[in-house]
Formats: C-alpha cells, sequence, structure tokens
C-alpha cells in the first residue's frame, strides 16, 4: 500500500513543504553535543591508528573489541557474531532494553579501503577544520557519532524505546559478503533503522545531508575461450582470445546506457601467460551499479545478446552476473524522516539537504531490502577523500550531527 506523504507529515508533526517546524532548539541536548566534541575526537584518532582494512583480521578484531568495550561500557548487552564470507571477522552486535514501544536501530561498519601500512604515508593528523586519516570518515566517523550520540542519551536517562540495536559489521567495502543477511534479519525486527555513513563535506558539498538512495552492486566477468599457437611459426593457427576480448569490450561498453537504473564499468582484465603464444583465454572483470529490481536480469539479456557478434572465428564469449549488495530505495517513509532531520537543523540554524541518490552502495540496502524498517541514510560525520588519499572529517561538522543523531532518536521514541 503507498503511503501518501502529506497525512504521514502530519502524523510526524510537520508542517507540509515546511522543514522547521521544531522551533527552538534543545540547548540542553546542543550543549551536550559541545562537551562530547573534544571526547569524540579523542575517540576518532583511537580508531584511525586501527589500521582495519577488509581483508586484516587483526584489525578488524581490534576495532571490535575497542567498540564493543564501549558499548559495554554505555549499558549494552554484546554480542559477537562470525561473518559467513570473507575473512570470518566478528560483526558487533549491542543490544539496549528501554521503557518505550519503538524499535530502533543504527548501522555503521569496522573495515576500511586501505591496506595495512597504509599509516606510515597516510597517518593521522589536524590541520585547521579538518581531521585526515585512513577510514576516519568512511566509517569510523559513523563509529563516532553513534557512541558519542548514545553517551549524550545516556547522560540524559533517555529510555524511550523497547529496543535499540547497534550493529557494526566488519566487511562492508567488499560488498558486507558475510554480514548482508543478518543485517537485513536484524533490520527487519526494527522499526527504523539509521545508516551513518558519511555525509559529505562542505566543499564540495553545499551543506550536510542525509541519502535515500544507493546503487546495488554487482559483479560482471567475461571469459573468452580461443585456440593457442606459436605466436611466431604458426601464428593463424591460433584463436587469439585477447583479441576478441577487446572487441567484446568495445561493444559492451555502453549496454547500460539502453536500460535505465543500470551502470556498467569493466575495470580489470587479463589474458595469456607468455610473450610468444597466441592467448586461448582471456577474461575481464566489471563493476555493475543498479538502482532497479530487474537490473541483472535486463544486463544479461542484452550483453548474452552483444557478444554473439564476433570478431574471431571459432571463439566463444561467455559474460556471468553476480548479484550483490541490494540497492537502497527509500520509501516514502523515509523521506518524511529526512525531512524530520532538516527540522532539527534547521533548530541549530543549519541547512540539511536531501541527496536523492549516490553511485555508492551502503548496508541501507539490506537493512530497507524487505521494506519493513523505515531507513535512511548517512548519520555519520561530513567528510571527503574516502576510498582516496587524504580522507578527512570536517571539524565543524561534529557537534551537528550529534545534535541531529541524537534529537532524531529522541524524535522516534516518542512515536507509539
Amino acid at each position: 500500500m503507498k503511503i501518501h506523504l502529506i497525512p504521514l507529515l502530519a502524523v510526524l508533526g510537520l508542517a507540509t513543504g515546511s522543514a522547521t517546524a521544531f522551533a527552538a532548539p534543545d540547548e540542553k541536548l546542543k550543549a551536550a553535543a559541545e562537551q562530547e566534541k573534544a571526547p569524540l575526537i579523542e575517540t576518532l584518532r583511537d580508531m584511525v591508528m586501527i589500521e582495519s582494512g577488509s581483508g586484516d583480521a587483526e584489525g578488524l578484531k581490534k576495532m571490535a573489541d575497542f567498540t564493543e568495550a564501549r558499548l559495554k561500557a554505555l549499558g549494552a548487552t554484546t554480542e559477537r557474531r562470525k561473518t559467513t564470507a570473507g575473512t570470518g571477522a566478528d560483526m558487533v552486535i549491542a543490544t539496549f532494553q528501554g521503557s518505550g514501544t519503538r524499535k530502533l536501530m543504527l548501522i555503521a561498519h569496522l573495515d576500511t579501503v586501505y591496506q595495512r601500512g597504509i599509516l606510515a604515508t597516510e597517518p593521522y593528523r589536524v590541520d585547521g577544520t579538518k581531521i585526515f586519516g585512513p577510514g576516519i570518515a568512511d566509517d569510523k566517523g559513523g563509529i563516532a557519532v553513534v557512541l558519542h550520540a548514545l553517551k549524550i542519551l545516556k547522560d540524559a536517562g533517555w529510555q524511550d524505546y523497547a529496543r535499540l540495536t547497534v550493529s557494526f559489521n566488519p566487511d562492508e567495502e567488499v560488498g558486507s559478503i558475510g554480514s548482508g543477511e543478518i543485517i537485513a534479519e536484524l533490520a527487519d525486527q526494527h522499526d527504523v533503522v539509521l545508516s551513518c555513513e558519511p555525509t559529505a563535506a562542505s566543499p564540495p558539498a553545499k551543506n550536510d545531508s542525509l541519502l535515500l538512495g544507493a546503487s546495488g552492486t554487482a559483479t560482471g566477468k567475461m571469459e573468452v575461450k580461443g585456440r593457442a599457437s606459436h605466436a611466431g611459426a604458426a601464428p593463424d593457427l591460433g584463436r587469439n582470445a585477447l583479441i576478441e576480448l577487446a572487441h567484446q569490450l568495445q561493444q559492451t561498453r555502453d549496454v547500460a546506457k539502453s536500460i535505465p537504473g543500470t551502470q556498467l564499468n569493466w575495470t580489470t582484465a587479463q589474458a595469456g601467460t607468455v610473450r610468444n603464444q597466441i592467448p586461448e583465454k582471456a577474461e575481464a572483470g566489471a563493476d555493475i551499479r543498479l538502482t532497479i529490481p530487474d537490473g541483472i536480469a535486463k544486463l544479461q539479456a542484452a550483453l548474452d545478446a552483444k557478444v554473439k557478434e564476433k570478431l574471431v572465428a571459432d571463439t566463444e564469449t561467455k559474460v556471468t552476473i553476480i548479484e550483490g549488495r541490494p540497492p537502497f530505495v527509500a520509501s516514502d517513509r523515509g523521506r518524511a524522516l529526512a525531512e524530520v532531520g532538516q527540522a532539527i537543523y534547521a533548530e541549530i540554524d543549519r541547512k540539511l539537504d536531501i541527496v536523492e541518490m549516490t553511485g555508492g552502495a551502503t548496508d541501507a540496502g539490506y537493512a530497507n531490502r524487505s521494506g519493513k524498517a523505515v531507513v535512511v541514510e548517512s548519520f555519520g560525520l561530513a567528510g571527503f577523500g574516502y576510498h582516496a588519499r587524504d580522507e578527512f572529517i570536517d571539524i565543524n561538522s561534529i557537534v551537528p550531527r550529534l545534535y541531529l543523531m541524537s534529537r532524531m532518536l529522541i524524535e522516534q521514541g516518542k512515536k507509539k
């Protein structure tokens, strides 16, 4: 059943077309957020100094130990749950029991894209209003917002929820291959899920934001079989798989442009083993992004049709698509929740943008898959440079984001 936005906004206490229904800030909460700024920066430094790439089992264990201890100190019951694939590192799942009626969930991830030793070339450092460090925005900033917002609310004696669950997983940067199903299962047990990936810092973004859409992912593989032969003495007896692969890559590179809601980019390739042999095998890999549920089927059909057109006779080309993280497309309820965030930001005289879609992929896709929970993304700190060099967070975003998370939880706890 379609949920109409105007009645829902009325239920949420917002005037239609207005993001300023909450007029005055909660001064005590704002002061508490200011007081947590310095401790949050210390937490960020401690976490950045733990290198925790997705394949780094030792670093991920240290991050799990660190965050579990902090959650226990806040009064949570914690569980370490093994992921089902990848390094087999632990998820940290924490549960708080309250006195209200709503079930709320917060998600963020422990892993980064960086390899062991990255701190030697990209150390933690402070430069003006920026703090640099690998993974500091994506997603250690998100973890810090969760830990310190919960500290603010604990100190305020807030318990207006039936259950509050925190999930930190160790494999988001490799598609949540061992945790995605667990996240989806947990999310279905909750009313609201706030996902804590970063918001883009200014510049390049004008304002902080919340996100209502993120691409799903899939992996494409193209395999070409040819025939080997001597490259000098008898090249014509071979069937060059490398040449055919190049042909197929050229003719399939734009195939997704005819299928709205899909994106395909060939990103890896390999062929042959020695210089003096016509290669009999070649293969390429593709990064695929999707925002439509039947995108994989449509891409597969289009690719299968294209590769029938050969350049090198007697070669065979096969394309396989392996589904990854599902797309995240927020519901009308999610949009209304983001507009509550806009009203909260307006209380402290800041503008909050709502971003419709990003080409990145997040665990909000798993949390939102069934549609049972209301899901909104990007409650982390404002930052930039993730998955690149010189990743940083904007210090000026710390207090507003703590205020946003704390106020959002309070408002959601009030609902019946």
